[in-house]
């Protein structure tokens, strides 16, 4: 996939694309290329655009919803098509802020503007999920992990930071339990929705005082507390922040509040320590799609057992917040 980004007669076709849709004013530049996307840098007369393509197109329709729904909380598209978006420039990166002063209240904010997003999007789940959103909700969650298990290629079985044979077969014991915590997730009726996946520091990005949350390629149908598996245990570790310590516990809470007109506040908690630990699945199933869609030389030693790590995360039972 990265060689096609690379190709020359695909840049030519995506920076004539972008000529056609905006006043360049400089050199186009391509700053990032990875297995799964490559973004552009376009200079304009109206300030930089960015200009991704995403290695799951179905993110395209994504982000224009995300932005039809709540235009303050996504970067906006200018233009776009089935292979590509033109994106106005988001700001400053959250990670750069808070490397400058860890202050928690960023990550209070952005975490209920979220679920505030998520909550407006839930209406629009089956929708996304046609147009090939993937789908780890609850009711699909406990079947997707037991095939999970039987694919070894994914395990990294007896690997150094694979699974053991043995953690396999506690796994599979275990499977009861993890439809009996799926069941739980949506017997509450908080609706499935869109959620992250990889909300971290790094997609996010800071205007003045306005928040927008970027890269929702990895997004997923899910139930809408798997968004705080990636969150809290990404801020835990960068920011030495104690696994179900007081900080981290304030993050869930500032997610769970607008929330609060499903359930009681206990009750929000209970299914949010419930989402962080089937959130670990899920992830591992994303890592084992991504996977799939890439040639062999393009995996490496850490790609090799990104899907075992959210499997040992589950089995490790810590607190939530936990990121090893």
């Amino acid at each position: 996939m990265a060689q096609r980004w690379t190709d020359s007669n695909y840049l030519a076709r995506v920076r004539g694309w972008i000529h056609e849709r905006a006043e360049v004013t400089g050199p186009i530049e391509q700053p990032h290329v990875q297995a799964w996307s490559t973004v552009l840098r376009v200079p304009t007369a109206d300030g930089v655009l960015w200009c991704k393509a995403p290695g799951d197109p179905s993110e395209i329709g994504l982000t224009i919803l995300l932005g039809e729904l709540r235009p303050e909380w996504v970067p906006e598209v200018v233009a776009s098509n089935d292979e590509w978006m033109l994106l106005r420039d988001a700001g400053t990166r959250l990670r750069g802020l808070l490397e400058a002063d860890p202050d928690l209240t960023r990550w209070e904010t952005v975490l209920a503007g979220c679920a505030d997003l998520q909550l407006a999007t839930a209406p629009h789940a089956e929708t996304r999920l046609d147009a090939g959103t993937p789908d780890t909700r609850p009711s699909v969650l406990p079947g997707r992990v037991a095939e999970l298990l039987s694919e070894e290629p994914y395990l990294a079985l007896d690997r150094p930071d694979g699974l053991t044979r043995a953690d396999r077969d506690r796994l599979r014991a275990r499977l009861p339990e993890i439809e009996a915590m799926c069941d739980e997730l949506t017997a509450a009726g908080i609706p499935v929705t869109v959620q992250h996946d990889d909300l971290n520091d790094g997609n996010v990005f800071v205007d003045g005082d306005r928040y927008r949350i970027a890269d929702w390629g990895d997004a997923t149908i899910a139930h809408p507390s798997h968004t705080l598996t990636v969150a809290l245990r990404a801020t835990a570790w960068k920011l030495g922040l104690e696994p179900g310590g007081r900080d981290i516990l304030r993050l869930r809470d500032a997610y769970l509040e607008p929330f609060e007109g499903y359930a009681p506040r206990d009750e929000l908690v209970r299914l949010a320590e419930i989402g962080y630990r089937t959130g670990t699945l899920a992830r591992a199933l994303a890592w084992r799609d991504e996977l799939a869609a890439w040639p062999l030389d393009l995996r490496d030693e850490e790609d090799l057992t990104a899907v075992a790590y959210g499997l040992n995360l589950f089995l490790a039972d810590g607190p939530i917040g936990t990121w090893e």
